[in-house]
């Protein structure tokens, strides 16, 4: 060999070792305006936990004829808001919000009393979403906030309940609608459940608090899958998983997976598209299986909902009602912010107006059937909301996602492993359609929040000793800033 040969050699050489440490140019990204939902009521979290701190000092049989006054307000606001037809800005919205308000923290004084809150929380709900058909809740900003204002603050502080009762005396199960449905069904844990249901889950990694949070309206999902029942009642979820596309599992491989929450959405029985063919749920369900079993669909990282060559999760049910002319997502999620698109980006999102999960549960199209959840798990979901809003609170302030150039090699090597096995059908260390440094920048974002997690853990543990019960939600946010403020300092 020449030595001109030789030294070109070596140069090449060298010049691909020192490409696999490149990790690439970060992804550019145009999100569409922010303007993220604000409460603005940090006052207000303050007065319901010292009502609630009073409330238990004083005991059950003091607070009782408040909480009957309190119930009895409800019921009548409700009874007024279901016999009319209201618009997004009537001020009975603020009525029944703050009377919800007011008699929730009583209940940490008389746990048994929690039921009935449920109910009168589920009628809101659909007293709520009743009137929102109405509604222009994709054109009209105040008739977005005033249906995710209602809906996310009776669950905010029904969940604050149910974390704070004894243990074993939390319903594991929330009844909501039994909407009537024609398709086939089976019953699981009480619920009758139809095909062509929609399931909303809460994953417990990181990035599934991530997909739950970054949205201009936080929410408490990350997954969504599609329930089909056989004629004879055999249960399969059609769902899309970012390590290998769209599956069909049995209904144990779909438990499997770790759930802190699941929500059983069904199609309004008096949905128009219904009227003439009621078992249209299962026909949608019935083609999504199909598609699922005859070719491979890889995940859509890039949030398209428009093309179903790929799919992310949300795409699984929406692309099956849409072939049977059902829009789902009335409300389009919008993931604005600068930071919070970088980190999206960095992650492979391209389409920041898209379909999220947790935006479902708002769509006025939807009835809530039923929630699972317990409390351990529950607490789970806020603790890792916490945690990912203060990051998200980083994120905005310029912090990155970084790619660890030292292991970017490896990584790469992992990437090519990957993708030999994915010609083969099989499923490699790193997803298909995700690239080596954005694997990089995941696993970034899970040390950040193993690292917060346990400094927060550690504080929990403290505020458990000293208060005698679980933090509330806002709670869990000052003691995460705390948990990462000390990072910062180490």
């Amino acid at each position: 060999m020449s030595r001109r040969l030789k030294i070109g050699s070596g140069l090449g050489v060298l010049a691909l070792g020192a490409a696999l440490f490149v990790p690439g140019p970060t992804p550019d990204v145009d999100p569409p305006p922010h303007h993220p939902f604000v409460w603005g009521q940090d006052d207000l979290w303050a007065r319901l936990e010292a009502r609630f701190d009073a409330a238990r000092e004083r005991g059950c049989a003091s607070s009782d004829p408040a909480i009957e006054a309190g119930l009895a307000g409800l019921d009548e606001t409700l009874a007024g808001i279901e016999g009319a037809e209201l618009g997004p800005a009537d001020a009975r919205w603020d009525t029944l919000e703050a009377q919800l308000f007011e008699v929730a923290p009583l209940l940490g004084a008389c746990p048994a009393r929690v039921p009935a809150l449920l109910e009168r929380a589920s009628r809101m709900r659909r007293a709520v979403k009743d009137q929102s058909v109405r509604w222009d809740v994709r054109g009209d900003r105040e008739a977005r906030d005033t249906l995710y204002r209602l809906l996310y603050g009776a669950r905010a502080a029904v969940e604050e309940l149910l974390l704070q009762m004894p243990e074993g005396e939390a319903p594991s199960v929330t009844h909501g609608v039994a909407e009537p449905s024609e398709a086939p069904s089976f019953t699981y844990r009480g619920v009758t459940l139809h095909s062509g249901d929609v399931l909303l889950s809460r994953g417990g990694a990181p990035t599934s608090a991530l997909i739950a949070r970054g949205n201009d309206y936080p929410g408490n999902f990350s997954h969504v899958a599609l329930l089909h029942v056989s004629e004879d009642g055999t249960p399969t979820v059609v769902e899309s998983h970012i390590e290998s596309g769209v599956g069909a599992f049995t209904a144990e491989r779909y438990l499997e997976d770790t759930k802190l929450r699941i929500l059983v959405l069904r199609l309004r029985a008096d949905h128009p598209a219904l009227e003439g063919d009621p078992r249209l749920p299962h026909r949608a369900a019935t083609a999504q299986l199909e598609a699922a079993r005859a070719a491979h669909i890889p995940y859509d990282f890039a949030m398209d909902y428009g093309d179903p060559s790929e799919m992310f999760c949300s795409e699984v049910a929406s692309a099956a009602y849409a072939r049977e002319g059902v829009e789902l997502w009335r409300g389009l999620s919008t993931l604005g912010g600068e930071g919070l698109s970088r980190w999206l980006g960095a992650v492979g999102v391209r389409h920041f107006e898209t379909q999220a999960p947790s935006d479902l549960e708002y769509d006025p199209q939807m009835r809530v059937v039923a929630e699972y959840r317990d409390p351990e798990t529950l607490f789970s979901d806020h603790v890792d909301n916490a945690i990912l809003d203060v990051l998200l609170e980083g994120a905005e302030a310029g912090e990155e996602l970084e790619v660890d150039v030292a292991r970017l090699p490896l990584a790469r090597l992992a990437k090519a492993y990957s993708w030999v096995l994915n010609r083969f059908g099989a499923v490699g260390p790193i997803p298909e359609n995700m690239s080596a440094a954005t694997g990089l920048r995941v696993e970034s974002l899970r040390q950040r929040h193993a690292a917060v997690r346990e400094g927060l853990d550690r504080r929990i543990a403290d505020y458990r000793e000293t208060h005698g019960r679980r933090p509330p939600y806002w709670t869990l946010v000052r003691l995460a800033r705390e948990s990462k403020a000390a990072l910062s300092g180490n």
